[in-house]
């Protein structure tokens, strides 16, 4: 006969991270369609990438959920993340062992024309950003997946979105310093993709110029898992 444990749990407005041993970490990514997997019919995106490895009941991994919204920026992230954060978990009352949080290119865009308005201003992002990171620490750990380098030629992005590495530098310049302000680890994607090559990191682009393909989810989802920081979380 089989005896099952109950599960230690929380009381519900606790914000403190239950730690069950036999239990596999539960995990969280919250952002745009770099989580979502946009781009990636064969795998899903990276999330559903790293899911489906863990899925084996010989050697089980952390469960992880994937709470991406195409098209969302920094201040719609922060508005549903600790409502998402605390209905997951699979055992009653207990909350995700950690946040991934991954959202910025959508700030980046411009309106109209290459040298339209933003879609989002510095500023604004900055004080958006600081906020969100606060409001995930509050609920513990956090990792920050930077975003992938965009391919300029296709744009506009749905006729009226211009994107650049000139402006996602800046933001993603933005999102890295609040980051390391409350040391979050941050993964540069960024730099790390355009340190690869032009013709690298645009093989791993899809045609719309914005999301990454499947060659590009499956390089994410080796340079998540190869990053230490990742490595120390699960």
């Amino acid at each position: 006969m089989t005896v099952t444990l109950p599960a230690r749990t929380l009381p519900a407005n606790s914000s403190t991270f239950d730690r069950v041993s036999v239990q596999p970490k539960r995990l969280v990514a919250v952002g745009d369609s770099l989580v979502y997997g946009y781009g990636d019919p064969e795998g899903g995106g990276w999330v559903e990438r790293l899911r489906r490895q863990w899925l084996q009941p010989e050697t089980p991994g952390p469960a992880i959920y994937n709470l991406g919204v195409r098209g969302d920026g920094v201040r719609l992230v922060a508005q549903r993340l600790e409502s998402e954060f605390r209905n997951r978990g699979e055992l009653r009352n207990r909350l995700p062992d950690a946040v991934l949080l991954s959202v910025g290119v959508n700030d980046s865009a411009r309106v109209g024309r290459p040298d339209g308005r933003p879609y989002t201003d510095e500023a604004t992002f900055g004080a958006a950003m600081a906020a969100l990171l606060d409001q995930a620490q509050a609920l513990g750990p956090v990792l920050f997946v930077g975003m992938t380098p965009v391919w300029s030629e296709p744009m506009p992005f749905a006729e009226v979105l211009y994107y650049s590495h000139r402006d996602q530098y800046r933001y993603k310049e933005i999102t890295r310093r609040a980051c390391q302000q409350r040391q979050i680890p941050y993964l540069d994607i960024f730099d790390l993709w355009l340190g690869r090559g032009e013709i690298w990191w645009r093989s791993r682009l899809s045609s719309d110029g914005l999301h990454p393909n499947v060659l590009g989810y499956r390089a994410l989802v080796e340079d998540i898992t190869q990053w230490s920081a990742f490595q120390g979380l699960v």
